[in-house]
């Protein structure tokens, strides 16, 4: 009966930190897009004159190759900006103060032990966080890590990667049409 209630209040605080981490996402997306369209409105200020005269050269052509060429210009200016945005929100997780490194870490951990129940921390050489810090069984230290985590059962059997760079890129994986969609329409 006691393990019953200790695993229903594990659940309901792995169920909360999974809520406030979709929350953060929902947040950074929504900053993302604040920052993408303010790049955008700068981008069509200084490069109006530029876009004019390529219209008008546009029109002279044919009315098909205009139009293939204008989505082109547009595409490959989205997709830049896109990734710039995605670059920068990489760099901002990466280089955060160690106290917020810390709380985010915390968070994988509690997520990730509903999967591995003592999982032990593969982090970045520059992460000084203890096993104690983080919650789990043990550290080990990578290089090939930049920031971030991966978790691993006692065995090496299981694994999560909570790599900023793999969490960004499934975030963005997942919500890039739709973010696309509403910054471009």
């Amino acid at each position: 009966m006691a393990l019953d209630n200790v695993t229903a209040e594990i659940r309901a605080i792995s169920e909360e930190k999974e809520r406030q981490i979709q929350a953060q996402t929902a947040e950074e997306v929504a900053r993302i897009q604040k920052e993408t369209e303010a790049k955008i409105a700068e981008l069509k200020e200084s490069e109006g004159k530029r876009l004019a005269d390529t219209i008008d050269r546009m029109d002279r052509q044919e009315a098909s190759s205009a139009e293939l060429e204008s989505k082109k210009i547009v595409l490959a200016k989205k997709k830049e900006i896109l990734s710039q945005v995605f670059n920068e929100t990489l760099q901002e997780l990466e280089t955060a103060p160690a106290d917020v490194k810390l709380a985010q870490y915390k968070s994988m951990v509690a997520y990730a032990k509903t999967i591995i129940p003592n999982p032990k921390a593969i982090m970045s050489e520059k992460d000084d966080f203890s096993a104690k810090d983080l919650g789990v069984e043990s550290v080990e230290k990578d290089s090939r890590i930049v920031a971030g985590l991966i978790l691993q059962s006692e065995d090496g059997t299981i694994e999560i990667d909570m790599q900023y760079s793999a969490l960004l890129r499934t975030v963005w994986d997942r919500g890039i049409k739709d973010v696309s969609d509403i910054l471009f329409g």
